[in-house]
């Protein structure tokens, strides 16, 4: 798992438990003490609050847990996997792209960096130079060949 999305999920969960121990309980508190609970728009507000931190939470753990198992020996090394960086050529815009496969947390499409969970990424995964794959977006559909392929294990070396 790349160290600055490890690092980025730590925080947000430090973040989020503070507030679930620390902040909420004195917000919970202040809002108990002004009375009648029934209408006592601050207490309900902090109790929502409460629910989505620990939805939230569980959700990040969840993800760190996924991260973790992430398995580089298991990466194909002549196949388009998570790392690989691919130029591919896009029959609908004539043009050549280059994609960056990472997780979706480090996506960012203006940058080529797109998720191995998106469609583009999804249609990519387990192809090689020469092969040519039919991906359904939002724009419509895209031809799209692929031209040269830098596996994550090709870029350690």
């Amino acid at each position: 798992m790349p160290e600055q999305i490890k690092k980025r999920l730590e925080e947000e969960i430090k973040q989020l438990e503070y507030e679930l121990t620390t902040e909420l309980p004195a917000e919970i508190k202040k809002a108990v003490a002004l009375g009648d609970l029934s209408e006592n728009a601050e207490y309900h507000m902090a109790k929502q609050r409460q629910v989505f931190v620990n939805a939230r939470l569980g959700q990040l753990k969840k993800r760190m847990g996924e991260l973790a198992l992430v398995n580089l020996t298991n990466i194909p090394h002549d196949k388009v996997g998570f790392g690989a960086t691919v130029t591919v050529f896009d029959s609908s815009k004539d043009e050549e792209i280059v994609y960056k496969l990472v997780t979706s947390e480090e996506s960012d499409v203006s940058k080529g960096l797109i998720s191995t969970t998106s469609p583009i990424g999804r249609a990519l995964l387990g192809k090689q130079v020469g092969d040519t794959t039919t991906v359904v977006t939002p724009n419509g559909k895209r031809e799209l060949e692929v031209l040269k392929l830098l596996t994550i294990h090709d870029a350690a070396e």
